[in-house]
């Protein structure tokens, strides 16, 4: 097997609803980041979306909506790999060899299906398998880094944990691992990834405090126009401090939130006037304001743009996905073979 000249890096996002803040500096831009030094591998995950979305129309405006905010956000389709999770049905083949050799204990312990199940949510089985799938999207392209929240690294340790059980199984690894953590991947067997957390962006508070999400009801949409974002940004639940007292910029939402676009000199700037009092929240938020808005209103245009060109998002998915396949095609085969099942070369 030819040995790749950069590491590669896979991560999806799930196309329910449009990307917010939080996806944005949780996922987004780290992701793009990392393509800089990565052979980066990104899909939109429409399987994954199915555990709770109903409407099939919304569903692909959504995939197509996601696609563009990752190319406004500055992806490069000619340097990274972009599809849709559905165009490569290997990943389900995968997913159902995984689900052979993985105990049902661990897949209880996911948070994910902890929480629902604490909050009397319907968790049909998707929802229960989640992490399985999840881990199919990552080991079908032999990947080396997972850019995630800090909420999500159980996954990518349970990732490991179940290439581990079928490198065992099927190839013989040692019950101690799939191969000594400083040897050099032998191409053979399933590679073990390891997550890459942004530490400073890895938790992204909404409008109340808790992490930014739709669910939730507390997010702030990527590319809405100037008058929601004020509004959103406006609506930031802070404390009763008056504005000629001093304040803790440390416990702020809005600050927590001025920190992901400001300069370090900025963020100084801000909290020594939130300490010296006579400044306050409203100020604070508009201050924020004008930061999101040199941020995204160039990204705005460029999402406007091509979301008046479906035909040409499409085009992107379909020779990411393409590309995206073949990978997949070489991993799939080699487990094939492991597990003796027929490999599709033979007709």
């Amino acid at each position: 097997m030819t040995q790749l000249s950069r590491p590669r890096c896979v991560s999806g996002i799930k196309p329910t609803g449009l990307p917010h803040w939080g996806n944005y500096f949780g996922m987004i831009r780290p992701a793009i980041e990392l393509a800089e030094t990565h052979d980066a591998f990104y899909f939109i995950a429409d399987l994954h979306a199915l555990t709770s979305v109903r409407d099939a129309a919304s569903l692909r405006a959504d995939s197509l909506g996601v696609a563009a905010t990752l190319l406004a956000c500055g992806l490069d389709p000619a340097r990274t790999v972009l599809w849709r999770q559905s165009d490569v049905p290997e990943v389900l083949e995968l997913t159902w060899l995984l689900s052979c050799v993985t105990g049902l204990g661990l897949v209880e312990r996911a948070h994910a299906y902890k929480d629902a199940q604490s909050k009397g949510k319907e968790t049909n089985v998707g929802v229960f398998s989640y992490p399985v799938l999840m881990a199919a999207d990552i080991l079908c392209y032999d990947a080396d880094a997972v850019p995630v929240g800090k909420d999500q690294l159980q996954h990518i340790e349970m990732t490991r944990d179940m290439a581990t059980f079928f490198n065992v199984a099927f190839f013989g690894a040692p019950a101690g691992g799939t191969v000594d953590e400083a040897a050099p991947w032998d191409g053979r067997m399933l590679k073990r990834p390891r997550g890459v957390v942004r530490q400073n962006a890895a938790l992204v508070p909404g409008l109340d405090g808790q992490k930014m999400s739709k669910s939730y009801g507390n997010h702030i949409p990527l590319f809405v126009g100037p008058k929601e974002l004020k509004q959103r940004v406006m609506a930031i639940v802070t404390d009763s401090t008056p504005l000629e007292a001093p304040k803790d910029p440390t416990t702020c939402n809005v600050l927590a939130l001025y920190r992901l676009f400001a300069s370090a000199g900025e963020v100084a700037e801000l909290e020594a006037r939130y300490r010296a009092g006579g400044f306050g929240f409203g100020h604070a938020k508009l201050a924020l304001l004008a930061q999101a808005e040199a941020a995204f209103a160039p990204m705005r245009a460029r999402y406007d743009a091509l979301m008046a060109d479906p035909d040409g998002i499409e085009a992107v998915l379909q020779a990411g996905g393409g590309r995206a396949r073949t990978v997949a095609r070489g991993v799939i085969e080699r487990v094939r073979s492991a597990c003796g099942l027929r490999a599709r070369s033979e007709g």
